[in-house]
């Protein structure tokens, strides 16, 4: 982003080397996307307002013009070559309002910096009092409000409901003392915006509640004024933009600030204790521990100690698939950290629900290996499609010799006959069964369409002009998950690594079958293995519960009892001794990796923002 005064753009000019007056007192910044319609008259009444307070040659007005695609560029020219107190600021790609803010506040020359919404939607009449509330010293941050008691801002319910919700949150979340924290009416001091411009992150609608809020933890003197304020345009509640982004940025902003500082090492250590027991004690509220015991005494031991160590050969394995994930998006990790971090992440999984757990990953990597937010969830989501389609095509082998044998009418009459959990994990895995498939069959059309498929998506939601990052994010995301998938190599090596996964898995679940002595005969054990298997797993897929416990076991016994002669407490003890020793391992390996690697929140949080520096030193890494 370059400064134009006129129709020249450059590189930003230093405050004191490009011949600027140094009498400047007040810069006013004027964020333009798209706004040929109303930015000559935006100009024009500004110069007026401020040129009745102000002396002649104390003010300047720069339109932070932010890529638009219309005739905006075109007239901002025009005014600065017209008047030498106007100045145009272009950018050929969109920055964020908050990013185009901070370029255009760089370059300005005055000691007070102001910037309002170009609809002029306040009253300009209260410009004076903007200004003057910081160059008096007053404050070091004045703020427009909408919401003020004396003051309430007559607005349709479509806007106003929505403020006050976001306003409320902010609130509550942010512990702010404002009323309106996203009124486009603010003037910093120019000691002030510098000093938070370096801790504020978002570079879009949330800039300004993220300065407000943090120049209030820093101490400075924060003001607010109500303001007359009048809807201009035809918006609507955006849902990508206010529901997805905004809420996100609050709770980024809440826990850098509320719960980070509070944080240490030895907070973090013992948190993955409590982690580990807490993941115990969540698996007794679905599962009778006496009964595992008492199923554990009947068994042979020996072979549930080989199902044990099966399971634990299978870890080194996840590792190794999800170091070759990422080395397909360009990124080469150590094959224990990469284990470790998916040991953390499973764990989590069993704690908390709606897998949790893998957002834990995708923070571990991002803050320890400095592995973007998108790529991070793309490498999951890339994990989980192979797990999805290798374990759907383990149950379609087995479910067409099954039809070939005739006994799929038989399970059909089981599953049809029966109730509870079993009849409910078997409904939602052959629900997750296809929707996988149709996720799989939509990002392969898409990566052969020319179409931006994720930008038409986003805008039958949004119109916004938020909707361009929030597209960029997930085409981001869909484009590292193609690529993972869209060559020869990458596919077959993550995929075979998945068959061998999986593979693994049913082999504990077979051995732990075959310690109960069920007497079936070796080809009927590893069919009914693999599909119980695989059905089971798919059922955990849908965060009904923390680690799919209850809908693993209803599936598995369901599906035993339907395909075998063996009696339903044979095969629940199974199911439930099967899972016990896959979520005891992942426990103790998940607790292991946390000492192991010493991931701690304070250390994780710390090297996040060495990150951050780093990447911002070397954005080509990003």
């Amino acid at each position: 982003m370059g400064p134009s005064d006129g129709a020249a753009r450059g590189p930003p000019a230093d405050r004191a080397s490009d011949g600027a007056a140094p009498s400047i007192a007040v810069s006013v910044v004027l964020p333009a996307y798209n706004e040929a319609s109303t930015i000559e008259s935006t100009v024009e009444t500004t110069l007026g307002t401020l040129g009745d307070f102000l002396e002649p040659g104390t003010f300047e007005v720069i339109v932070a013009e932010d890529g638009c695609d219309d005739r905006t560029p075109e007239i901002a020219d025009r005014l600065a070559a017209a008047d030498d107190r106007v100045r145009h600021f272009h950018s050929d790609e969109r920055l964020g309002r908050g990013g185009a803010l901070e370029h255009a506040f760089e370059a300005a020359h005055g000691d007070v910096l102001v910037y309002f919404d170009t609809d002029l939607a306040t009253d300009m009449r209260h410009l004076e009092e903007l200004v003057e509330r910081v160059r008096s010293g007053e404050a070091d941050v004045a703020t427009g409000s909408r919401w003020m008691p004396e003051n309430v801002a007559d607005r349709p319910a479509k806007r106003g409901v929505p403020s006050r919700v976001y306003n409320g949150l902010v609130r509550t979340f942010l512990r702010s003392d404002l009323r309106d924290h996203q009124c486009g009416f603010k003037a910093f001091s120019r000691e002030a915006l510098e000093t938070l411009a370096e801790e504020v992150e978002d570079d879009h609608w949330f800039w300004d509640t993220e300065m407000l809020v943090r120049a209030q933890r820093a101490g400075y003197e924060v003001t607010e004024f109500p303001v007359d304020w009048t809807p201009k345009g035809d918006t609507k509640v955006d849902l990508v933009r206010d529901v997805l982004g905004m809420g996100s940025q609050i709770l980024r902003t809440w826990w850098q600030l509320s719960v980070r500082p509070r944080l240490s090492q030895r907070v973090g250590l013992a948190a993955g204790a409590v982690l580990a027991v807490l993941a115990l004690v969540l698996m007794t509220q679905y599962l009778d521990f006496g009964t595992v015991l008492a199923e554990m005494r009947d068994a042979d031991p020996a072979l549930v100690g080989a199902a044990a160590l099966v399971y634990v050969l299978s870890w080194p394995l996840r590792g190794f698939r999800y170091q070759d994930i990422l080395t397909e998006l360009g990124y080469r990790e150590q094959l224990s950290f990469l284990t470790g971090a998916v040991f953390i992440s499973q764990t989590g999984n069993l704690v908390f629900p709606a897998r949790a757990g893998d957002l834990i990953r995708a923070y571990v990597v991002k803050a320890r290996r400095g592995i973007p937010y998108p790529s991070g969830f793309a490498s999951l989501a890339a994990e989980r499609v192979f797990d999805l389609l290798t374990i759907a095509s383990m149950a379609g082998v087995v479910l067409l010799g099954y039809t070939a044998t005739g006994q799929t009418a038989e399970l059909a009459r089981t599953v049809v006959g029966a109730e509870g959990a079993g009849r409910v994990a078997v409904v939602v895995a052959m629900g997750v069964g296809l929707v996988a498939i149709a996720a799989v069959i939509g990002i392969a059309l898409s990566a052969r369409s020319d179409r931006d498929v994720v930008t038409a998506l986003v805008y039958r939601v949004s119109t916004d002009s938020y909707a361009d990052f929030v597209a960029g994010v997930i085409g981001r995301f869909v484009g590292d998950l193609q690529t993972v998938a869209g060559t020869r190599r990458g596919f077959a090596r993550v995929g075979a690594t998945s068959v061998l996964v999986w593979t693994l898995d049913v082999v504990t679940a077979l051995l732990v079958l075959a310690a109960f002595s069920p007497g079936l005969p070796a080809v009927e054990l590893i069919a009914v293995s693999f599909f119980a298997v695989s059905v089971g797993n798919l059922a955990k897929v849908l965060p009904l519960s923390p680690g799919g416990v209850g809908l693993y076991e209803g599936a598995f016994t369901l599906l035993v009892v339907g395909l075998t002669p063996l009696g339903a407490e044979l095969a629940l003890g199974a199911a439930v001794l099967d899972h016990a020793v896959k979520n005891i391992v992942t426990v103790i390996g998940g607790y292991a990796s946390m000492l192991g690697l010493n991931v701690s929140l304070t250390t994780a949080v710390e090297e996040t923002r060495d990150v951050r520096e780093a990447r911002e030193e070397a954005p080509e890494l990003d």
